[in-house]
Protein backbone atom coordinates (compact mmCIF):
# COMPACT_ATOMS: atom_id res chain seq x y z
CA UNK A 1 0.00 0.00 0.00
CA UNK A 2 1.27 3.50 -0.88
CA UNK A 3 2.34 5.40 2.25
CA UNK A 4 -0.10 8.08 3.31
CA UNK A 5 0.61 11.70 2.48
CA UNK A 6 2.24 13.86 5.10
CA UNK A 7 -0.96 15.84 5.68
CA UNK A 8 -2.58 12.63 7.01
CA UNK A 9 -0.43 12.94 10.10
CA UNK A 10 -3.42 13.90 12.21
CA UNK A 11 -5.01 10.54 11.48
CA UNK A 12 -1.81 8.42 11.68
CA UNK A 13 -0.20 7.83 15.05
CA UNK A 14 2.83 5.84 16.13
CA UNK A 15 2.27 4.35 19.61
CA UNK A 16 5.43 4.24 21.71
CA UNK A 17 7.56 1.26 20.67
CA UNK A 18 5.03 0.00 18.11
CA UNK A 19 4.42 0.11 14.36
CA UNK A 20 2.78 2.98 12.56
CA UNK A 21 -0.98 2.81 12.79
CA UNK A 22 -2.76 3.73 9.55
CA UNK A 23 -6.42 4.04 8.76
CA UNK A 24 -8.03 1.08 7.01
CA UNK A 25 -8.75 3.17 3.96
CA UNK A 26 -9.20 6.71 2.81
CA UNK A 27 -12.95 6.11 2.66
CA UNK A 28 -12.99 5.25 6.34
CA UNK A 29 -10.49 7.85 7.41
CA UNK A 30 -12.25 10.83 5.83
CA UNK A 31 -16.00 11.03 5.60
CA UNK A 32 -16.80 14.29 3.85
CA UNK A 33 -20.24 15.81 4.31
CA UNK A 34 -21.99 18.19 1.95
CA UNK A 35 -20.29 21.12 3.66
CA UNK A 36 -16.82 19.50 3.36
CA UNK A 37 -16.54 18.54 7.01
CA UNK A 38 -13.97 15.79 7.61
CA UNK A 39 -14.78 13.12 10.19
CA UNK A 40 -11.88 11.28 11.80
CA UNK A 41 -11.80 7.52 11.73
CA UNK A 42 -11.56 6.06 15.20
CA UNK A 43 -10.23 2.55 14.68
CA UNK A 44 -7.10 0.97 13.24
CA UNK A 45 -6.81 -1.69 10.63
CA UNK A 46 -7.03 -4.36 13.30
CA UNK A 47 -10.07 -2.82 14.93
CA UNK A 48 -8.23 -1.26 17.84
CA UNK A 49 -9.22 2.27 18.86
CA UNK A 50 -6.93 5.09 17.80
CA UNK A 51 -5.40 7.41 20.36
CA UNK A 52 -7.26 10.70 20.52
CA UNK A 53 -5.86 13.49 18.33
CA UNK A 54 -4.00 16.29 20.08
CA UNK A 55 -6.25 18.96 21.50
CA UNK A 56 -6.12 22.60 20.42
CA UNK A 57 -4.50 24.83 22.97
CA UNK A 58 -7.12 26.84 24.78
CA UNK A 59 -6.61 30.57 24.89
CA UNK A 60 -5.72 31.91 28.29
CA UNK A 61 -7.36 34.85 30.05
CA UNK A 62 -4.10 36.72 29.63
CA UNK A 63 -4.50 36.40 25.85
CA UNK A 64 -8.20 37.29 25.91
CA UNK A 65 -7.67 40.37 28.07
CA UNK A 66 -6.01 42.64 25.49
CA UNK A 67 -8.45 41.51 22.78
CA UNK A 68 -11.44 42.27 24.99
CA UNK A 69 -10.00 45.63 25.92
CA UNK A 70 -9.38 46.53 22.28
CA UNK A 71 -12.95 45.53 21.40
CA UNK A 72 -14.33 47.60 24.28
CA UNK A 73 -12.17 50.54 23.27
CA UNK A 74 -13.42 50.33 19.68
CA UNK A 75 -17.02 50.25 20.94
CA UNK A 76 -16.40 53.33 23.10
CA UNK A 77 -14.84 55.17 20.19
CA UNK A 78 -17.85 54.29 18.04
CA UNK A 79 -20.20 55.65 20.71
CA UNK A 80 -18.15 58.82 20.99
CA UNK A 81 -18.28 59.37 17.23
CA UNK A 82 -22.05 58.93 17.33
CA UNK A 83 -22.35 61.50 20.11
CA UNK A 84 -20.20 64.01 18.21
CA UNK A 85 -22.44 63.60 15.17
CA UNK A 86 -25.50 63.95 17.40
CA UNK A 87 -24.15 67.27 18.70
CA UNK A 88 -23.70 68.46 15.12
CA UNK A 89 -27.33 67.61 14.32
CA UNK A 90 -28.56 69.37 17.46
CA UNK A 91 -26.65 72.48 16.36
CA UNK A 92 -28.58 72.43 13.10
CA UNK A 93 -25.69 71.42 10.88
CA UNK A 94 -26.43 69.67 7.62
CA UNK A 95 -24.03 67.67 5.48
CA UNK A 96 -24.49 64.74 3.09
CA UNK A 97 -24.70 61.51 5.06
CA UNK A 98 -24.47 63.22 8.48
CA UNK A 99 -27.78 61.85 9.78
CA UNK A 100 -27.03 58.39 8.39
CA UNK A 101 -23.63 58.25 10.12
CA UNK A 102 -25.14 59.40 13.40
CA UNK A 103 -27.84 56.75 13.13
CA UNK A 104 -25.24 54.04 12.56
CA UNK A 105 -23.06 55.27 15.43
CA UNK A 106 -25.96 55.44 17.90
CA UNK A 107 -27.78 52.34 16.61
CA UNK A 108 -31.03 54.22 16.00
CA UNK A 109 -33.17 54.65 12.85
CA UNK A 110 -32.33 57.67 10.72
CA UNK A 111 -36.00 58.35 9.92
CA UNK A 112 -37.40 57.59 13.39
CA UNK A 113 -39.44 59.89 15.64
CA UNK A 114 -37.44 61.99 18.09
CA UNK A 115 -38.09 64.63 20.74
CA UNK A 116 -35.61 67.09 22.25
CA UNK A 117 -35.82 68.20 25.90
CA UNK A 118 -33.93 71.34 26.99
CA UNK A 119 -33.25 71.75 30.71
CA UNK A 120 -32.32 75.11 32.21
CA UNK A 121 -28.78 75.50 33.47
CA UNK A 122 -28.60 74.57 37.14
CA UNK A 123 -31.77 72.45 37.07
CA UNK A 124 -31.19 69.36 39.24
CA UNK A 125 -31.21 66.22 37.10
CA UNK A 126 -30.81 62.58 38.02
CA UNK A 127 -29.63 59.70 35.89
CA UNK A 128 -31.77 59.51 32.77
CA UNK A 129 -32.24 55.86 31.80
CA UNK A 130 -34.05 54.07 29.01
CA UNK A 131 -37.60 53.34 30.11
CA UNK A 132 -41.07 52.56 28.80
CA UNK A 133 -39.76 51.61 25.36
CA UNK A 134 -37.90 54.93 24.94
CA UNK A 135 -34.18 55.58 24.49
CA UNK A 136 -32.51 58.67 25.95
CA UNK A 137 -29.29 60.40 24.84
CA UNK A 138 -28.09 63.01 27.33
CA UNK A 139 -25.81 65.87 26.26
CA UNK A 140 -24.49 68.29 28.89
CA UNK A 141 -23.52 71.76 27.72
CA UNK A 142 -22.28 74.96 29.32
CA UNK A 143 -25.66 76.72 28.95
CA UNK A 144 -27.85 73.80 29.97
CA UNK A 145 -28.60 70.20 29.20
CA UNK A 146 -30.15 68.49 26.20
CA UNK A 147 -31.88 65.12 26.17
CA UNK A 148 -32.70 63.48 22.84
CA UNK A 149 -35.46 60.90 23.13
CA UNK A 150 -36.01 58.16 20.54
CA UNK A 151 -39.78 57.84 20.73
CA UNK A 152 -40.41 54.91 18.41
CA UNK A 153 -44.18 54.70 18.08
CA UNK A 154 -44.87 56.16 21.53
CA UNK A 155 -47.11 59.17 22.16
CA UNK A 156 -44.97 62.18 23.18
CA UNK A 157 -47.78 63.52 25.40
CA UNK A 158 -46.54 61.54 28.41
CA UNK A 159 -42.88 62.49 27.95
CA UNK A 160 -43.08 65.49 30.29
CA UNK A 161 -44.37 63.33 33.13
CA UNK A 162 -41.73 60.69 32.45
CA UNK A 163 -38.91 63.25 32.42
CA UNK A 164 -40.14 64.69 35.72
CA UNK A 165 -39.05 61.42 37.39
CA UNK A 166 -35.41 62.46 36.88
CA UNK A 167 -35.63 66.25 36.73
CA UNK A 168 -38.18 68.57 38.38
CA UNK A 169 -37.40 71.22 35.80
CA UNK A 170 -37.78 73.71 34.47
CA UNK A 171 -37.50 72.27 31.01
CA UNK A 172 -39.02 72.55 27.57
CA UNK A 173 -39.97 69.93 24.97
CA UNK A 174 -40.09 70.80 21.28
CA UNK A 175 -42.30 69.23 18.60
CA UNK A 176 -41.59 65.71 17.36
CA UNK A 177 -38.86 65.55 14.73
CA UNK A 178 -39.46 63.07 11.91
CA UNK A 179 -35.87 61.96 11.50
CA UNK A 180 -32.46 62.86 12.91
CA UNK A 181 -32.06 65.67 10.39
CA UNK A 182 -34.82 67.60 12.18
CA UNK A 183 -33.13 67.65 15.60
CA UNK A 184 -31.81 71.18 15.13
CA UNK A 185 -35.28 72.66 14.67
CA UNK A 186 -36.67 70.53 17.53
CA UNK A 187 -33.93 71.82 19.86
CA UNK A 188 -34.53 75.46 18.93
CA UNK A 189 -38.28 75.18 19.56
CA UNK A 190 -37.66 73.30 22.81
CA UNK A 191 -35.60 76.29 23.95
CA UNK A 192 -38.56 78.54 23.13
CA UNK A 193 -40.79 76.29 25.24
CA UNK A 194 -38.31 76.60 28.11
CA UNK A 195 -38.44 80.41 27.87
CA UNK A 196 -42.16 80.27 28.62
CA UNK A 197 -41.41 78.99 32.13
CA UNK A 198 -41.55 81.64 34.83
CA UNK A 199 -38.47 82.31 37.01
CA UNK A 200 -39.51 80.06 39.89
CA UNK A 201 -41.58 77.58 37.90
CA UNK A 202 -40.86 73.87 37.98
CA UNK A 203 -41.96 71.14 35.61
CA UNK A 204 -41.32 70.13 32.02
CA UNK A 205 -43.57 71.92 29.52
CA UNK A 206 -44.42 71.12 25.92
CA UNK A 207 -44.38 73.80 23.23
CA UNK A 208 -47.87 72.78 22.09
CA UNK A 209 -49.22 73.74 25.52
CA UNK A 210 -47.56 77.18 25.56
CA UNK A 211 -48.15 78.55 22.06
CA UNK A 212 -49.41 82.07 23.03
CA UNK A 213 -46.55 82.54 25.50
CA UNK A 214 -44.11 81.13 22.93
CA UNK A 215 -45.20 83.77 20.44
CA UNK A 216 -44.54 86.46 23.06
CA UNK A 217 -41.06 85.29 24.09
CA UNK A 218 -40.05 84.81 20.45
CA UNK A 219 -40.49 88.56 19.88
CA UNK A 220 -39.12 90.30 22.99
CA UNK A 221 -39.18 93.77 21.47
CA UNK A 222 -42.83 93.48 20.47
CA UNK A 223 -43.63 91.88 23.83
CA UNK A 224 -42.19 94.88 25.68
CA UNK A 225 -44.26 97.27 23.57
CA UNK A 226 -47.38 95.16 24.18
CA UNK A 227 -46.90 95.37 27.96
CA UNK A 228 -46.35 99.11 27.82
CA UNK A 229 -49.40 99.66 25.60
CA UNK A 230 -51.87 97.41 27.45
CA UNK A 231 -50.59 97.53 31.03
CA UNK A 232 -49.11 101.05 31.01
CA UNK A 233 -51.38 102.56 33.71
CA UNK A 234 -51.20 99.32 35.68
CA UNK A 235 -47.40 99.55 35.85
CA UNK A 236 -47.68 102.93 37.54
CA UNK A 237 -49.48 101.46 40.57
CA UNK A 238 -47.90 100.49 43.86
CA UNK A 239 -46.15 97.11 43.40
CA UNK A 240 -48.40 95.38 45.96
CA UNK A 241 -51.57 96.78 44.37
CA UNK A 242 -50.36 95.88 40.89
CA UNK A 243 -49.47 92.32 41.97
CA UNK A 244 -52.95 91.87 43.47
CA UNK A 245 -54.72 92.84 40.23
CA UNK A 246 -52.39 90.71 38.08
CA UNK A 247 -52.86 87.70 40.37
CA UNK A 248 -56.66 88.13 40.20
CA UNK A 249 -56.65 88.27 36.39
CA UNK A 250 -54.40 85.20 36.23
CA UNK A 251 -56.66 83.21 38.59
CA UNK A 252 -59.78 84.24 36.65
CA UNK A 253 -58.24 83.05 33.36
CA UNK A 254 -57.00 79.78 34.90
CA UNK A 255 -60.53 79.13 36.21
CA UNK A 256 -62.09 79.53 32.77
CA UNK A 257 -63.58 82.96 33.46
CA UNK A 258 -65.44 81.82 36.59
CA UNK A 259 -65.40 84.51 39.31
CA UNK A 260 -66.68 82.03 41.89
CA UNK A 261 -63.88 79.50 41.28
CA UNK A 262 -61.29 82.27 41.18
CA UNK A 263 -62.58 83.55 44.54
CA UNK A 264 -62.05 80.08 46.02
CA UNK A 265 -58.50 80.01 44.75
CA UNK A 266 -57.77 83.53 46.04
CA UNK A 267 -59.57 83.02 49.38
CA UNK A 268 -61.87 85.99 48.91
CA UNK A 269 -65.50 86.72 48.02
CA UNK A 270 -66.80 86.42 44.46
CA UNK A 271 -67.77 90.11 44.41
CA UNK A 272 -64.21 91.02 45.39
CA UNK A 273 -62.95 89.26 42.26
CA UNK A 274 -65.49 91.07 40.08
CA UNK A 275 -64.57 94.45 41.56
CA UNK A 276 -60.87 93.87 40.90
CA UNK A 277 -61.57 92.85 37.31
CA UNK A 278 -63.66 95.98 36.71
CA UNK A 279 -60.84 98.13 38.04
CA UNK A 280 -58.43 96.34 35.73
CA UNK A 281 -60.69 97.05 32.76
CA UNK A 282 -60.76 100.73 33.65
CA UNK A 283 -56.98 100.94 33.95
CA UNK A 284 -56.31 99.18 30.63
CA UNK A 285 -59.27 100.63 28.70
CA UNK A 286 -60.12 97.11 27.58
CA UNK A 287 -63.11 94.87 28.24
CA UNK A 288 -62.68 91.24 29.26
CA UNK A 289 -65.98 90.43 27.57
CA UNK A 290 -64.69 91.38 24.10
CA UNK A 291 -62.68 88.52 22.53
CA UNK A 292 -60.05 90.63 20.74
CA UNK A 293 -59.36 92.78 23.77
CA UNK A 294 -59.30 89.68 25.97
CA UNK A 295 -56.59 88.18 23.71
CA UNK A 296 -54.53 91.36 24.09
CA UNK A 297 -54.89 91.17 27.85
CA UNK A 298 -53.84 87.52 27.89
CA UNK A 299 -50.75 88.10 25.72
CA UNK A 300 -49.79 91.16 27.74
CA UNK A 301 -50.14 89.14 30.94
CA UNK A 302 -47.81 86.44 29.56
CA UNK A 303 -45.28 89.05 28.48
CA UNK A 304 -45.45 90.79 31.87
CA UNK A 305 -44.96 87.56 33.85
CA UNK A 306 -42.07 86.39 31.67
CA UNK A 307 -40.29 89.73 31.47
CA UNK A 308 -38.24 88.87 34.57
CA UNK A 309 -37.34 85.35 33.35
CA UNK A 310 -33.64 84.55 33.21
CA UNK A 311 -32.17 84.01 29.74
Amino acid sequence: MRPPPSDWSLWCHRPAGGPTVRPRSVAHSLRVTSVRTAVLCTRTEGGDPLPPPPRRMASSPAMNGPVAKRSEHMQLRGDERGEVLLDALLDGRSAPGLAARAAAGLDVPEQGRYAVVVLRRGAPAGQVMDADGLRFFRRVRADGELVVVALGDRDPAGLATLMARWCPGPGGIGPVADGLAGLGTARRLAEVALLTCQPNEEGIVRLEERMPAALVVSQPELAARLVADVFGPLLALDPADRALLVRTLDAWLECGGSAGRAAGRLYCHRNTVLNRLRRLEQLTSRSLSRPRELVEMMLALDAFRLSASPP
